[in-house]
């Protein structure tokens, strides 16, 4: 077994659970969507797309490029969540940024999944 492999699968798929977790629920309620889930899924997501950066494969291209939308994706949220909590002064956040909050993150889970995936591919594929 590859300990370095396991990490990196790991990171992957946690990156992908927490972002999903933070997802869930109704678009518009912010009581639906934890800003510390969110924070978790950005500083995992960071994680993971610093594992990537030693791949030199083509395949290794395209999870680091997966993993760059997710980061900027989430990095958005945060900054929606941030103006609309902090500079905005509402704070909770009403239905609109909510959903413009969760949107966004909805993109990063969507640039998650297709890594996921291509992490599946990629070891379903491999020659022991």
């Amino acid at each position: 077994m590859n300990f370095e492999k396991v990490i990196f699968g790991f990171f992957i798929l946690l990156a992908a659970t927490l972002n999903f977790g933070f997802f869930v629920g109704a678009i518009d309620d912010p009581a639906h969507h934890d800003i510390y889930e969110l924070f978790a899924a950005l500083v995992v997501s960071l994680v993971a797309t610093m594992l990537k950066f030693g791949d030199r494969t083509q395949i290794g291209a395209i999870h680091l490029a997966t993993s760059l939308v997710a980061d900027l994706q989430l990095l958005a949220a945060a900054l929606v969540w941030g103006y609309a909590a902090h500079i905005s002064g509402n704070d909770p956040l009403t239905a609109a940024q909510t959903a413009r909050v969760v949107s966004l993150s909805g993109g990063a889970f969507f640039a998650n999944a297709v890594s996921v995936t291509i992490l599946i591919a990629e070891t379903i594929m491999q020659r022991r």
